[in-house]
């Protein structure tokens, strides 16, 4: 008997549907990019391990999907090595490449390998597909779209400002409402600095980005294993805990961070962001316990969470001042986000808010009645057709009742139909499937219906 077809955990088949519901998403950011001056590149599935390998950090490494070497990859491999099950160290040996595990590091690559085809700043878009070998949960997955748009080669601030416009204008697009956060590695510096744990920065900004999802109390706990002091986690409370507007957060963070230049550079820099931001429709908020866990981000950072609905982060980014560097193009700057494309794709269904004409179903089916029929309805459906309007012709002579279920399953609002009388008349009866209402028509009369 043969085996069930089954896909892998943590990915998903999409159907014609689902892919209508896609493509508006793609589409609606998409447009947005490009109202802002933004190209679109594509970057190949797999990188090198060389390319991939501590960019994101040690947990980002951990959920990274290599691909096995092609041919007799343990050729090289003795039978010591075999015996000691050191996973990393065979990894390192017997695969070359994995599967990407974001778009911006393999955009770091292609800035650095086209540099002398690019015109900086460099604002680019993509969308495609990542890979990360994480437990597969609601809104979480193995296989997911991203849609990045990223500037390279220009320190201004104004690239943040605009940025968190296209993230107000795609959500307002979408009719989704939703929480844009902003905060700044270099605040999260200066407070290392200032309770006295410069050297645990990591530690404090991984620890406290999951704030949200494991409380306060797990938050210190982890601090503590990290070696935090009581005193520096005592010191941390305040400031991951505090409230107010934007402008009172930041002028008591200025108060604590003071004494630190780098934490003093970081409100400066939220100042100015935020300033241009008065006019967003969608809430902007400071939020100090935002860290973004990746660790090529040097400035400001965002996040962005639907309102309406539970489902974590839908986009984010943030400022990474060389990450160009570690390919041998040192200093220069670039500020990015990414749009979560398949978690909006669940908000979206969730508060059922897609528009009807996004579908892109059939909008006529021309009813087949023989060969003659189809003859005198094929360069009517032509005629239509080059007029934008989706149409189809069922391809068989089948029952009546079968091509009208077949419109019916697929949602398709119009039906033609031509036996001898219409023929005789040069004209289609046209049926609304909703209505029941019908009329005879020519196809200039249909065009203009639709139109």
């Amino acid at each position: 008997m043969a085996n069930k077809p089954s896909i892998p955990k943590g990915t998903r088949d999409f159907g014609p549907v689902e892919m209508a519901k896609r493509n508006y998403i793609f589409n609606t950011i998409r447009s947005v990019y490009e109202l802002y001056g933004f190209q679109q590149i594509e970057t190949p599935a797999q990188e090198t391990l060389q390319t991939l390998m501590g960019k994101y950090g040690e947990e980002g490494d951990k959920l990274l999907f290599k691909i096995l070497n092609s041919g007799d990859y343990l050729s090289k491999i003795d039978d010591q090595e075999l015996a000691e099950r050191n996973t990393l160290r065979l990894a390192s040996k017997i695969c070359e490449k994995g599967l990407r595990y974001d778009l911006t590091v393999p955009f770091a690559r292609y800035v650095v390998m086209h540099r002398e085809e690019l015109q900086l700043p460099f604002k680019r878009y993509q969308v495609q597909p990542v890979w990360r070998a994480d437990r597969p949960q609601k809104g979480r997955y193995r296989e997911f779209y991203q849609f990045d748009g990223d500037v390279v080669g220009s320190d201004s601030l104004l690239n943040e400002v605009e940025l968190m416009q296209i993230v107000d204008t795609v959500f307002s697009r979408f009719s989704v409402r939703v929480q844009i956060k902003i905060n700044n590695r270099k605040i999260l510096t200066g407070i290392a600095e200032v309770i006295g744990a410069a050297d645990k920065i990591v530690d404090i900004t991984v620890a406290i980005d999951k704030l949200d999802k494991i409380g306060i109390d797990n938050v210190n706990a982890e601090l503590r294993e990290d070696g935090l002091s009581d005193e520096q986690i005592e010191k941390l409370q305040p400031i991951i805990m505090l409230e107010g507007t934007n402008e009172e957060k930041l002028n008591t963070i200025a108060d604590v961070l003071s004494s630190s230049e780098t934490g003093m550079k970081g409100v400066e820099e939220c100042r100015y962001i935020l300033s241009f931001l008065n006019g967003l429709k969608n809430e902007i908020l400071l939020d100090l316990t935002l860290a973004r866990g990746l660790s090529y981000y040097t400035g400001a950072i965002f996040e962005v969470k639907a309102l309406d609905t539970p489902m974590g982060s839908i986009s984010g980014g943030g400022r990474y001042d060389n990450l160009t560097g570690i390919f041998g193009m040192p200093g220069l700057s670039g500020v990015g986000i990414s749009f979560g494309v398949d978690r909006i794709y669940d908000v979206l269904n969730a508060l059922d808010l897609y528009p009807k004409d996004s579908l892109n179903t059939t909008q006529l089916l021309f009813i087949n009645f023989g060969e003659k029929e189809t003859a005198y309805c094929l360069p009517i459906a032509a005629k239509v057709r080059e007029a934008g309007i989706r149409t189809e012709i069922f391809p068989d002579a089948a029952k009546m009742k079968k091509q009208m279920s077949y419109a019916n399953a697929k949602h398709i609002p119009f039906v033609a139909l031509a036996g001898e009388n219409e023929i005789a008349q040069g004209k289609v009866t046209l049926k609304n499937m909703e209505t029941g209402e019908q009329s005879l028509v020519t196809a200039e009369e249909i065009i203009d219906k639709f139109n």
